[in-house]
């Protein structure tokens, strides 16, 4: 740049010598590149996240396969992504919404049969870890159940400008989510 620009044409003896020029010189090219590295329109505020870093950074309470993470695209993977962060908010306000009603421990022992089918759910060995007959078991499911799908529907409403995508969206998340376990 001194050789393109012809630097040496300003360089005066009378003003310095000509080290300091070449100091000056430098040091007002490095600050010009570190504002032009910090620029916003460069990204130079951005920092960029491994994808793999904050897979494993952002452990999830569902399950994804190995071999799921390893075989899809990147644009599944981060469908699949998206639908595990909607159930968690579900699950978490879930969660919250029992722990204020002092149904903590109903949770914990329900949560994991949310989404079970039927015939996987043994009702008599909730009865008994809960200490209520398994009719009030499987109500107190059937509500956990139903007021889960309504915090899952809630969630998704809240990443759709229309509501009439709604249905769309849980779709798509359901999808996402098959994928990960096949």
């Amino acid at each position: 740049m001194i050789l393109e620009r012809n630097w040496f044409e300003h360089a005066d003896p009378n003003r310095g010598r000509f080290r300091s020029l070449l100091l000056k010189s430098l040091q007002n090219f490095l600050i010009n590149a570190t504002e032009k590295a910090h620029a916003r329109k460069r990204g130079g505020d951005v920092k960029f996240v491994s994808w793999d870093d904050w897979m494993s950074e952002a452990p999830s309470q569902i399950p994804i396969s190995a071999q799921a993470l390893d075989s899809l695209p990147p644009e599944r993977l981060f469908d699949l992504r998206w639908a595990v962060t909607v159930v968690e908010r579900a699950l978490r306000r879930l969660r919250e919404e029992c722990e204020r009603k002092g149904k903590l421990r109903l949770f914990h022992a329900l949560s994991g049969y949310i989404t079970a089918e039927r015939d996987e759910v043994s009702y008599s060995k909730l009865s008994t870890t809960l200490g209520v007959s398994e009719t009030a078991v499987k109500k107190q499911l059937r509500s956990m159940r139903l007021r889960y799908r309504s915090l899952l529907r809630d969630e998704v409403a809240h990443t759709v400008a229309d509501p009439a995508e709604v249905e769309d969206e849980i779709r798509h998340l359901c999808a996402a989510l098959a994928a990960a376990t096949d």
